[in-house]
């Protein structure tokens, strides 16, 4: 049986026309996304949402919160707490500008769309309950870009918490793609007293689940994925518990991961580095009904 893994139709096209020169590959975007975590007696669970089937990038595919840096999230202004800029600019592979703003991009997001808020009034706390109309309002403002990350912090008096993160993986969408980014991934433990709720007007569904039974309804081809979502699962599997993921990231190893397509034997074989269960292999002249994968 088929696995889930999304593999956009007109990819075949793209690949080929990569190869053969006449397609030129658009600069990736920085965008951060968060594996959200929380403990259960039957072991660590993470919070996933369902991309709405209308979507144009990976509609109907399951995913973490995230998505782009908005070029206000560099405001120096922005109250910060935890590892200095200095220590992630290292740890992502940035200047500090950059680094301060993929950081404020995964917190800011997971605010968004899961209405889970990493920051606290101080270096040693974070907010409770984030529900309620005036936290519902600032949240809007922040989806339409009515307000900075830095203008909300400020208003509520807040510092961002990156202590709260740990940086676990990097994968920037193949050159092929028309829409690219150069995603950071973050895991982080839902703080006490915060509950998620889908506040995403591109998701139709959220769950909590467990990372072994994400995986299995992938490889059984229920669950819809990208690569990068299906390999953090199965990542996840060697930890106990959401700190212990939490504690391990520190360690874990940044250099990005991007597919890279290459004329073998007369096809195109489509392949990430360090992960070859995504390998795929597209002919080099389209087929009858287009020329898929196989």
């Amino acid at each position: 049986m088929a696995n889930g893994q999304w593999y956009p139709p007109e990819w075949p096209d793209r690949i080929r026309a990569l190869a053969d020169g006449t397609l030129t590959p658009v600069s990736p975007r920085r965008a951060a996304t968060v594996l959200l975590l929380r403990d259960t007696g039957a072991g660590p669970v993470v919070h996933m949402l369902r991309r709405r089937a209308s979507m144009a990038f990976a509609g109907g595919a399951y995913a973490y919160p995230g998505g782009g840096v908005d070029p206000r999230d560099d405001d120096r202004q922005v109250r910060w707490a935890g590892p200095t800029r200095a220590w992630w600019a290292q740890r992502l592979g940035v200047d500090e500008a950059g680094a301060q703003a993929i950081v404020c991009a995964a917190v800011r997001e997971t605010y968004e769309e899961a209405g889970v808020l990493l920051a606290g009034p101080g270096a040693d706390s974070v907010v409770g309950d984030t529900t309620g109309e005036d936290w519902e309002a600032d949240r809007a403002a922040l989806v339409a870009r009515e307000m900075s990350f830095a203008e909300f912090l400020d208003r509520r008096s807040l510092v961002l918490r990156s202590d709260l993160l740990g940086a676990w993986t990097r994968w920037i969408t193949p050159e092929f793609e028309s829409r690219r980014y150069d995603t950071w991934f973050f895991v982080a433990v839902l703080p006490q007293g915060q509950r998620t709720r889908n506040a995403s007007t591109e998701a139709d569904r959220t769950v909590w689940i467990r990372p072994e039974e994400a995986a299995a309804g992938y490889d059984k081809g229920e669950l819809l994925m990208m690569p990068p979502t299906i390999a953090t699962l199965r990542q996840l599997l060697a930890y106990g518990t959401a700190a212990e993921a939490l504690d391990a990231a520190p360690a874990r190893d940044m250099m990005p991961v991007m597919a890279t397509a290459r004329l073998l034997d007369g096809e195109i074989v489509l392949s990430w580095p360090g992960h070859e269960e995504f390998t795929k292999h597209v002919p080099t002249t389209p087929g009858p009904t287009g020329g898929g994968p196989a």
